[in-house]
């Protein structure tokens, strides 16, 4: 009912495409991508965006980075030409490398050290794999942030953003015989990269329950249970959504109902 479109770049790289010594580098290019390109200048793709009615972010995970806008259908076209351009010009400049990691590491102290909650999941992911990546967590360890170098970047980006790498995902009122064109005009020229390194760090099978303690300053306990999952590539990782919503989907959920209303443990 509404005449927006959402536009959205999805590349196959996260923290677990990052090297030992070289957490974050993922979520750090990820901020640097909006420091312009040789048509854009720093900053300015979120002022366009926003200046055309339109919202936009971009987030980064273990497994993917993401950029997105959503927009008015007529004004589209200008998020998908800003991404394809940024996908194969972003400049990533010297000026603004040292002042975004600062601005990463603040980041850091407030979302993840000054949260009991946040620091105590990080302990324990680290616990709970050995060792593949998933150990690490996406923001990085503040040592290694403090490491990073700008040619660290640079090689990210031209190792993980190409088209073989990436997809598109576009939602909304658009027309799909209008958009193609648009889409294959902007990222066709777009030269395709070298096939980036596949993770085939296999994590050793658990023999016996973990724990992690860790003492913050914090006026409740906080507990986390992890256990290890199946991939979507299982047949039962689907049931295992469905029953994670069931068991835990909000206040009307079996053990939210059962641990907070009748027993009142937490």
């Amino acid at each position: 009912k509404s005449p927006a479109v959402t536009f959205q770049v999805w590349y196959r790289v996260g923290g677990r495409n990052e090297k030992d010594g070289k957490s974050g580098l993922a979520h750090f290019l990820e901020h640097m991508m909006f420091k312009g390109t040789p048509s854009t200048g720093p900053e300015e793709y979120s002022r366009i965006i926003a200046k055309n009615g339109g919202r936009s972010n971009a987030f980064t995970s273990s497994d993917m980075t993401v950029y997105f806008a959503t927009m008015s259908r007529e004004k589209i076209g200008i998020e998908l030409d800003l991404e394809a351009d940024r996908m194969a010009n972003a400049l990533l400049g010297e000026q603004y490398f040292e002042p975004e990691k600062k601005v990463i590491q603040e980041e850091r102290r407030l979302r993840t050290e000054d949260n009991p909650g946040s620091a105590l999941s990080e302990v324990t992911g680290a616990v709970a794999f050995m060792i593949h990546p998933y150990r690490r967590p996406v923001v990085g360890w503040m040592e290694d942030i403090q490491r990073l170098t700008r040619q660290d970047l640079v090689d990210f980006h031209k190792l993980y953003y190409a088209p073989n790498n990436a997809f598109i995902v576009v939602v909304g009122d658009f027309s799909t015989d209008e958009i193609m064109p648009k889409i294959r005009a902007a990222f066709g020229k777009v030269s395709r990269g070298a096939e980036a390194p596949k993770v085939s760090v296999q994590e050793p099978e658990q023999q016996g329950e973990r724990r992690a303690i860790l003492k913050k300053e914090a006026e409740l306990p906080f507990l986390l249970l992890f256990y290890h999952a199946p991939n979507l590539q299982n047949a039962d990782s689907f049931a295992l959504e469905v029953l994670s919503v069931v068991l835990a989907g909000g206040r009307s959920s079996r053990l939210y109902h059962e641990l907070v209303y009748e027993k009142r443990l937490v």
